[in-house]
């Protein structure tokens, strides 16, 4: 199950940013061809968060489908194959999307104390 080392990396690149912070909602971009399955990824989450500022986050996904251009008639559309075939029948295809694995967005749970900047009034 390579989600397992995966999810480990994302987990530990977002820990490298923010340390201990509290995370409420991690979103993750995974492309419909990347052969990364989110369900396995979910699941992997639970566990190499443990004991982190990560521990019992949202994992959301955005699933953008897979692309393909046609080199031989130069068509583009979505394709659900790894190995797509245009409809005009060539399989000289590149792959255009739909590979993707990106941290799109982190929410944390914001502190409770005013800014630093905030104006302070005397007491």
């Amino acid at each position: 199950m390579h989600e397992l080392s995966i999810t480990q990396s994302v987990v530990d690149a977002i820990a490298e940013k923010l340390g201990d912070v509290p995370v409420r909602r991690v979103r993750l971009e995974v492309g419909r061809l990347s052969g990364i399955v989110p369900d396995a990824m979910a699941f992997c989450f639970e566990m190499v968060t443990a004991g982190t500022g990560l521990e019992g986050a949202e994992l959301q996904f955005d699933r953008p489908p897979g692309g393909g251009a046609c080199r031989t008639c130069g068509l583009e559309f979505d394709t659900g194959e790894v190995l797509p075939l245009c409809p005009c029948g060539s399989a000289d295809v590149a792959v255009t999307g739909g590979t993707e694995l990106r941290i799109r967005e982190v929410e944390v749970i914001a502190a409770c104390a005013p800014p630093a900047d905030a104006p302070t009034t005397p007491g």
